[in-house]
């Protein structure tokens, strides 16, 4: 292994043991760029490491400028935050990822060739799964965590019921997580969660309450953690 791939190997690395140690990644979606960085520093201050921006599906975006989102808020950051993008269905989102700079790729879904470009490429990859056929697949194909998605639609007793059989797979829950489910889903199994709208509040975000955005992190970062 050269110079090279063993550096790219350990900012991979770095990356997964991010996931497990602070458990908690952030869904960034719809937000104008001159928000980001003001949003990103609330969350940070709040105890937030990673970042996920997302890919438009609709195109209302284009992913040219989502990448170039992911690159701003990377070099403002440097080490300090993970970021990494999200509703990724293509393997050319994951390049314009990787090309600015971004360490992780999480999709809605499990696509073979979408996990393996991930992997080739260096990032660490959380492909979206619903059952337990998915979940294997996801593994199989590379995946370091897969996202069960939508979560909350399969309640913490299937989480329980599929880490039974699959306890080699680590799981992360999003969609539909808040305060008050999110030990219910820990205890069920899973290694981290995914949380969008309840703390990038729309509402807050528009008004500049970054201490209220702040505030909303600090509590999902102790709760993500078990505190």
């Amino acid at each position: 292994m050269n110079d090279k791939n063993f550096k790219e190997c350990q900012a991979r690395l770095d990356t997964v043991h991010a996931v497990e140690r602070e458990r908690l990644v952030v869904i960034v979606r719809g937000v104008q760029r001159d928000k980001l960085i003001p949003l990103a520093e609330a969350m940070y201050e709040g105890g937030v490491r990673l970042l996920e921006i997302t890919y438009s599906a609709n195109r209302a975006v284009s992913d040219t400028e989502t990448a170039e989102n992911i690159a701003m808020l990377k070099s403002h950051f440097g080490d300090k935050m993970f970021i990494g993008a999200g509703t990724v269905l293509t393997c050319e989102q994951v390049a314009l990822t990787a090309n600015a700079g971004g360490q992780f790729i999480i999709s809605p879904n499990t696509k073979k060739v979408v996990i393996e470009e991930t992997r080739r490429l260096g990032l660490v990859s959380m492909p979206g799964a619903f059952s337990p056929s998915e979940i294997e697949d996801a593994h199989e194909y590379g995946a370091d965590f897969v996202k069960l998605f939508p979560v909350t639609d399969l309640g913490a007793g299937y989480v329980k019921a599929v880490k039974a059989p699959l306890s080699h797979i680590k799981l992360l829950a999003v969609g539909g997580i808040d305060l008050d489910n999110m030990a219910h889903y820990r205890k069920a199994g899973v290694c981290g969660f995914g949380i969008g709208s309840n703390i990038t509040d729309k509402k807050m975000i528009a008004e500049g309450d970054w201490e209220g955005i702040t505030a909303l992190a600090r509590k999902y970062v102790f709760a993500a953690k078990g505190k």
